[in-house]
């Protein structure tokens, strides 16, 4: 195992975030774990103002239920912060339309990254977008 860092487990958030299918997100989580980074991810769909406050609990209780962090405040609000982090850097795109795609969270050691995967838009006239939030516990 090479030694990770914030850019190998934001990398390892990214890509999880970005598979298409169940069986390419399990793979994705085995070869993840080869290296040490635990991970997850969740479809999200929903109109960006109700998109929030479901992006955050959902990313908390997948990341609670995959193991990528146990039950203490401190890792649950690591989650909330990086996914909180993560929604900033799109928001301007998603005002007033949908959106629609998967968030990806892995894990390893100190390092927590939440990186959100979405189209963005109305009917078939999407833009795409990607955030990505760290933190350290």
């Amino acid at each position: 195992m090479a030694d990770v860092g914030s850019r190998e487990v934001c990398k390892a958030a990214i890509e999880i975030a970005m598979t298409e299918t169940r069986d390419a997100e399990t793979e994705m989580k085995d070869a993840n774990a080869s290296n040490g980074i635990r991970s997850a991810a969740i479809d999200f769909g929903s109109d960006f103002f109700s998109a929030v406050p479901k992006i955050l609990e959902r990313a908390v209780v997948a990341a609670k239920r995959e193991g990528v962090i146990s039950s203490t405040h401190a890792e649950e609000g690591a989650v909330a912060g990086a996914a909180h982090e993560a929604l900033q850097q799109i928001v301007n795109k998603c005002v007033g339309l949908n959106l629609g795609g998967k968030i990806g969270i892995a894990r390893c050691g100190a390092h927590i990254s939440v990186c959100v995967f979405f189209a963005i838009g109305l009917l078939n006239l999407n833009d795409v977008a990607i955030g990505m939030g760290h933190r350290v516990v």
